[in-house]
């Protein structure tokens, strides 16, 4: 697995987990924000980035199977106690992680990472539950519009206002096109699979309530995927949980990391994780 890391290897580890389409790419200008006091570490999961991948047949693209390279991951660095800063996919693998080993986990920052159906927006998720519920050549075909340059672009500007819009990296863009255009049928297993976190969700929300990790919630209010409901509902099980809500998209990290960098130092900083 490809990853990034920076800061002292005796520093707490802050583990930054992306989502869809993109990889620790994301993380780029984030990671030296926090480097000086955290040894932060952002891998890229199977079939993202530079991570060494197994094609489709010999590999198979579930949620199960990208927490197990994670969870191998964190193993193989020996990283024993951790934050994790998780966004969009990011979310239902670290959550597997934290629901299945609860006490290696100090603290979590969601970065638009959902795990309530009060954070699901319906309307740009109907094709998909279309497929889950009638598995059709022809449904999974209509998922194939997630998959396109424009619709890149539409994660990165929806909801972003028009004062933000220069702050959008067309790099960024294009890195997160040339990986879905490397193996388009990846993504669509993917999508299929991704009903079997939100059947999880229920599982999460009980490691919150019993375990009650400091959590903060850092969203974009105009995610086109994943509403701001779905940033409050934190509270519902652990009544602590920190939440700000950003003027801009899915990308937050892209249009506010500097106040996102400082907003996750302080938590950290107060919670001693």
């Amino acid at each position: 697995m490809f990853y990034r890391e920076a800061g002292s290897m005796a520093a707490p580890v802050l583990l930054l987990l992306h989502g869809f389409p993109t990889s620790s790419h994301m993380y780029r200008n984030f990671i030296p924000l926090l480097a000086s006091r955290y040894r932060v570490i952002a891998p890229d999961l199977p079939g993202f980035g530079s991570t060494t991948a197994l094609q489709r047949g010999a590999y198979a693209y579930t949620f199960g199977n990208l927490y197990r390279a994670v969870l191998s991951f964190v193993d193989g660095l020996n990283l024993r106690r951790f934050a994790m800063m998780v966004f969009d996919y990011g979310a239902p693998v670290g959550f597997r992680l934290a629901a299945a080993y609860p006490r290696r986990i100090s603290a979590i920052i969601s970065q638009n990472g959902n795990v309530y159906e009060e954070g699901l927006v319906e309307e740009t998720l109907r094709p998909m539950r279309a497929y889950w519920d009638h598995p059709t050549k022809a449904n999974r075909d209509r998922l194939s519009g997630f998959l396109t340059a424009a619709a890149t672009r539409f994660q990165y500007t929806h909801g972003v206002p028009d004062s933000k819009l220069e702050l959008l990296s067309p790099d960024a863009m294009a890195h997160d096109q040339s990986i879905i255009d490397r193996d388009p049928e990846l993504q669509l297993d993917l999508f299929a699979d991704y009903k079997t976190n939100i059947a999880l969700y229920s599982r999460w929300q009980e490691y919150l309530r019993v375990e009650r990790p400091p959590v903060l919630a850092v969203w974009g209010n105009g995610d086109p995927f994943f509403g701001p409901a779905g940033a409050y509902a934190f509270q519902r099980d652990v009544p602590e949980a920190e939440v700000h809500l950003f003027d801009t998209g899915h990308f937050a990290l892209e249009t506010d990391g500097p106040e996102i960098a400082e907003l996750t130092r302080d938590f950290l900083d107060r919670k001693g994780a």
